[in-house]
């Protein structure tokens, strides 16, 4: 009787245990990646928590600013939807819009309808050039930022003049109003535009619309407003009316159903920097 012999298989295919001991390094690199990017996200989140925001007392909030205008009888009220922003326009109120790039085009369209011809006065901090064109038509955004983030006012702005020195640098802007008040300027461009309402609508008061452009949000953070002359500059700024409204645009604002947003547009910034650092690493 004939036993034939079993020959060894030649395949070379690598089984199960073997895939997972080639693979097992590189995804528990993946996973301490992806820890580490989750991370760094969480630590810039908390960084910046609250940021521009009057009743946070965290570094880059403007809490002490909101208080100090208290102090002189102006009241602040925080709002979150274009809807309520739009319907506080009025001439004894001060609009700030905290994130003026958040807005989507047709919301950027939609509030400078409202605040145009109010009598009151809109400040826009440190818009890019999209939304500072829509929001401030015949004002432009200049590529380069300002190389000094502290600068004179160099105008005759009577708040800036008071004020002195201040940390405004940041976006510089040009605009093609003749009446524009054009202060702290870096490189011939300035970093802080005051334009008067063009259809000559006034306050109670008689003190007439305008809208400022502030290039940077320095003046307004808890952690810069005792530094130059931010805190004179921000209290004159806002306080020329009765009442501060605080514009913080949410990407969760329902009042404007129409406006689509990609699905990029709702993820944090420190989410995306994160993930960002990890695809970086991997590769």
């Amino acid at each position: 009787m004939t036993t034939e012999a079993t020959l060894p298989s030649t395949s070379t295919s690598p089984g199960a245990r073997q895939v997972w001991t080639r693979a097992r390094g590189i995804v528990l690199a993946l996973v301490v990646l992806l820890t580490a990017a989750v991370a760094i996200a969480v630590v810039r989140s908390d960084a910046r928590h609250g940021e521009l925001d009057p009743r946070s007392a965290d570094p880059y909030g403007s809490r002490a600013v909101a208080e100090l205008l208290a102090d002189r009888g102006v009241s602040t009220r925080v709002v979150t939807t274009l809807d309520d922003a739009r319907a506080a326009a009025g001439p004894d109120t001060t609009l700030l819009v905290a994130v003026p790039d958040l807005l989507t085009e047709r919301q950027q369209t939609r509030l400078h309808s409202a605040t145009e011809g109010s009598g009151g006065r809109t400040l826009l901090v440190a818009p890019g050039g999209p939304a500072v064109e829509r929001l401030a038509p015949g004002v432009t955004a200049d590529p380069a930022l300002s190389v000094d983030s502290t600068l004179a006012p160099a105008c005759d702005l009577p708040a800036a003049r008071r004020a002195g020195t201040a940390d405004t640098g940041g976006i510089r802007y040009s605009s093609g109003h003749i009446e524009a008040d054009a202060c702290y300027p870096s490189r011939r461009l300035a970093t802080l535009l005051r334009i008067p309402d063009p259809s000559g609508a006034a306050s109670g008061e008689g003190t007439p619309g305008d809208t400022v452009v502030l290039g940077a949000p320095d003046i307004l953070y808890n952690n810069h407003l005792d530094e130059h002359g931010n805190a004179s500059l921000a209290l004159q700024l806002l306080g020329s009316r009765d009442h501060l409204v605080w514009y913080l645009p949410s990407v969760s604002d329902t009042t404007a159903p129409d406006d689509e947003r990609s699905f990029f547009d709702l993820l944090p910034s420190g989410w995306l920097w994160g993930t960002l650092q990890l695809f970086i690493a991997a590769a």
